[in-house]
């Protein structure tokens, strides 16, 4: 049962990964090309529907992952089931705030300036972290799927 539910827990923490790779690499590159006010329009429903979506798969992940541990699946199980976790209080601690002041934001020309573009990079780098802390789970947890 540890097992299985380390693969499952994998599998979500690959998804999880590899929509954090997306939005590094191709979503914000892509936004970048926007004027300020266009790329403040698309980041903040984008932004909601993959808070959504990556706080539930880190949540599913770290259910798995745990589970699996408390049966016995071992250290680098849990250490997965930390990492793919992790992600919750990276981005309350230290995105929130800047997610707040982006969404805050209005969408009309005046409020929408060239400082638009530097807080999302800003963004994009903390969000980098989050990349990071997905991989290194995905990386746990395929270690110990190899490993049993």
């Amino acid at each position: 049962m540890a097992e299985a539910l380390t693969q499952l827990a994998l599998v979500v923490a690959a998804v999880f990964t590899g929509a954090a790779v997306y939005v590094n690499a191709v979503e914000h590159p892509a936004r970048r090309h926007l004027d300020p006010r266009a790329a403040l329009q698309e980041w903040q429903p984008a932004y909601k529907r993959g808070a959504a979506m990556q706080a539930t798969l880190a949540l599913v992940g770290f259910v798995l992952a745990a589970t699996a541990a408390f049966l016995g699946a071992g250290t680098l199980v849990a250490l997965g089931a930390a990492f793919i976790i992790a992600p919750w209080p990276w981005t309350y601690l230290a995105i929130m705030p800047l997610n707040k002041r982006l969404l805050a934001m209005p969408l009309d020309e005046a409020k929408a300036g060239p400082d638009v573009h530097a807080m999302l990079d800003r963004w994009n780098a903390l969000h980098r972290v989050r990349t990071l802390l997905g991989a290194a789970a995905t990386a746990c947890l395929l270690w110990a799927s190899l490993r049993s």
